[in-house]
């Protein structure tokens, strides 16, 4: 099985943010584990500490073609979310009993992971101030109904309804027209979360290694993964490869990376006092191509959109690095939603890829035929939060344990597929066209064209409940 490598993204302002961490040793000579996880982010740190946690003499590695956290992980919004807002999708798939035991979950992720900071001294901003989910056209308000409805049939109230008036008093943007309230929520800097558990994972006696791209695994028995410099043999390998797990064959089919782009204002001073957003809350808007945007500690906005922008064959390049088209989109966005800033207010942009599925729910399962190489891919641009469960997830999987984890419906799940090339690419770009023309029309209050709703129906599913 051949990898292709990718070059190093733009850093984001998270990384370029904190110091520069000093590098792990680089794969060179011959090494063996008992465990190997590639990718260096949330879902390969997480799985680690929790092997490490439930064997604590299993040997783990970890593998990183870059530093860890230099791909999605330092790149995101560093919106820690609860799987709350997918619960009809859930419920569809896991049957009421697990869809509440996830949702429940998913939501004590979030508090975990700040008991985690706290435990182990990481300073990455953990703010637990809620989400605001909101409407920005009247086609978008109750698009949450039905989400609240799943909710409630599970026993559960996790939302508040707000009323627009509300929703603009706290946000300070005359563009919100109605909302709900999740109280759970968090933000936090996701860079230095990443390099938090980087420490913690080498404290713990996790081996990882940087700057180590894997140009093949020769599967087996034991798994080789072969570097430029040297080898790792495995009784068992985790691909935590997010969004290049689209190079592989088997798993191109379950994502399809896209562009989310997000621009950053620089420190605004008494700017969001005057505006009235001081609650520290993190907002999502009800757009397909959603807007989601938070305040940091030293005060600024960061305002992000999934834009949708693909590459043809899912390579990793340049549209999700800094891509000056997206950041565009965003930035009119930022201002349309917060027309009392000016350019002047703008510090810097990037891009990262989402590894989205068709429902936005991960997947996990191992590799046909090779029942020793596993995977947990597909986190749809939420995984700050989630990505702890889904190391319990691959834990559990990877040390044959039987739990509720390893019996999770999440795992060899039939899920809708992506179609291949040039039908992917040439596809997928008529329905984010049709999607863009669809939601700028709601935006301006006219009626979409009627081909546009047909196309964008072909979408990927978003946080509204579509079962």
């Amino acid at each position: 099985m051949k990898f292709r490598a990718s070059p190093p993204l733009k850093p984001s302002h998270w990384q370029t943010s904190v110091p520069v961490p000093v590098p792990c040793p680089t794969l060179q000579g011959n090494h063996h584990a008992d465990v190997a996880i590639i990718g260096g982010g949330f879902v390969g740190l997480w799985t680690a500490l929790t092997i490490r946690e439930l064997e604590p003499d299993c040997r783990v590695a970890i593998v990183d073609q870059h530093l860890c956290g230099s791909g999605a992980s330092g790149r995101n919004g560093g919106f820690a979310m609860s799987w709350w807002p997918k619960i009809g999708t859930l419920r569809a798939l896991c049957g009421d009993d697990e869809a509440r035991f996830l949702g429940h979950q998913s939501e004590q992720a979030i508090h975990d992971l700040g008991e985690f900071c706290a435990r182990h001294d990481i300073d990455a901003h953990f703010t637990q101030k809620g989400w605001l989910w909101t409407a920005t056209s009247a086609a978008h308000v109750d698009t949450w109904n039905g989400t609240l409805a799943a909710c409630a049939a599970l026993g559960a109230q996790p939302f508040q309804r707000l009323s627009g008036a509300e929703v603009r008093r706290r946000t300070g943007s005359p563009a919100h027209l109605g909302g709900v309230f999740e109280v759970s929520n968090a933000t936090v800097q996701p860079y230095a979360l990443v390099q938090g558990m980087r420490r913690v994972a080498l404290d713990a006696g996790v081996a990882i290694f940087e700057n180590s791209p894997i140009r093949m695994i020769e599967p087996g028995a034991t798994g080789c993964l072969i570097a430029d410099g040297g080898t790792l043999t495995a009784d068992r390998v985790v691909l935590a490869t997010n969004a290049w797990s689209a190079a592989i064959p088997e798993l191109a089919r379950l994502i399809v990376p896209v562009n989310s782009s997000i621009v950053m204002t620089h420190p605004l001073g008494d700017k969001l006092e005057q505006i009235g957003w001081t609650g520290g809350e993190s907002i999502t808007d009800s757009q397909l191509m959603v807007n989601y945007y938070r305040t940091t500690r030293d005060g600024r906005i960061a305002f992000g959109k999934g834009t949708g922008a693909m590459n043809f064959g899912s390579a990793i390049r340049e549209v999700f690095s800094e891509d000056p088209a997206t950041a565009a989109e965003t930035r009119a966005d930022l201002f349309a939603t917060f027309p009392m800033l000016d350019q002047t207010c703008l510090d810097c942009a990037w891009s990262g890829p989402i590894d989205r599925t068709f429902d936005s729910l991960p997947v996990f399962g191992h590799l046909r035929g090779q029942p020793n190489i596993f995977y947990g891919i597909g986190w749809s641009g939420n995984g700050v939060a989630p990505s702890r469960l889904g190391g319990r997830i691959l834990a559990s999987m990877v040390l044959r344990r039987d739990d509720e984890w390893s019996r999770s419906s999440l795992i060899g799940r039939r899920a809708k597929t992506f179609p291949p090339e040039p039908f992917r690419y040439v596809g997928g770009s008529m329905v984010r066209n049709a999607v863009r023309r669809k939601e700028i029309a709601e935006m301006q209050g006219r009626k979409p064209r009627s081909l546009d709703r047909l196309l964008a129906g072909l979408a990927p599913a978003g946080l509204e409940d579509k079962s």
